[in-house]
């Protein structure tokens, strides 16, 4: 329990003292340069695909630091890159080239645009017992409470009990994403292959601790959230 809430209350904290990414871009000018992102993001960032994630309504300073950080990567030569800013080899070469009021414009763009829910499914997950239980309910549980037995926060500190999270402050909307997509990062925070969440780890902390079980039912049940839940 200690462990729960120590690392709550980092996420807590954090939403008054981080700062947050500086991001001045323009939407309109963003607009302009998001032709070649459509075919695996859409048109307005709402991707057709659950490979790709939605970029929707993320929040700048959220998308603005990804793009960074995934530009940073593919710069990096040999050794650096396992080190350096965010592995996303399907993006390798997108973004170079595009220069910081590039990457400030389409963050601006995509962040102005609304994000369409994915939803969620009725499933049963297997947990450690071997009982099968309710996908969205545990989904649920853990989105809202965590996991206080393995030392898994809530989600809710950081991304808001709407989903919607926080944008000052770089924590993504989540609510409507691809659950496939979530869950997809939620395995790579907790194999340490996604390492961009900053020097305190605040998703690795958070996704240590998470059974494939949790993993699985968190994405689904993020993936029906919205403002009206």
């Amino acid at each position: 329990m200690k462990y729960s809430v120590k690392h709550l209350l980092l996420a807590l904290g954090a939403l008054i003292v981080m700062p947050g990414v500086n991001a001045d871009g323009d939407p309109e000018a963003g607009a302009e340069k998001v032709a070649v992102c459509a075919a695996c993001h859409g048109q307005d960032g709402n991707s057709p695909a659950p490979d790709f994630p939605k970029l929707a309504d993320l929040g700048e300073p959220y998308l603005y630091k990804q793009l960074k950080d995934i530009q940073a990567w593919d710069k990096a030569q040999g050794e650096a890159k396992a080190t350096t800013g965010r592995a996303v080899p399907q993006m390798t070469g997108q973004l170079i080239g595009k220069s910081d009021q590039d990457l400030q414009d389409i963050a601006a763009f995509y962040a102005s645009q609304s994000m369409q829910l994915s939803g969620a499914e009725e499933m049963t997950v297997q947990i450690y017992t071997g009982e099968q239980v309710n996908a969205l309910e545990l989904g649920e549980r853990i989105y809202r409470a965590g996991n206080p037995e393995t030392g898994v926060p809530a989600c809710v500190g950081c991304h808001l009990p709407t989903g919607l999270g926080n944008e000052p402050a770089a924590f993504p909307r989540l609510g409507g994403q691809y659950p496939k997509y979530i869950e997809t990062q939620l395995r790579a925070f907790r194999a340490g292959e996604r390492t961009n969440d900053g020097d305190q780890m605040m998703m690795r902390m958070t996704a240590k601790n998470l059974s494939d079980a949790e993993i699985k039912a968190v994405a689904n049940y993020i993936g029906g959230l919205n403002a009206g839940n």
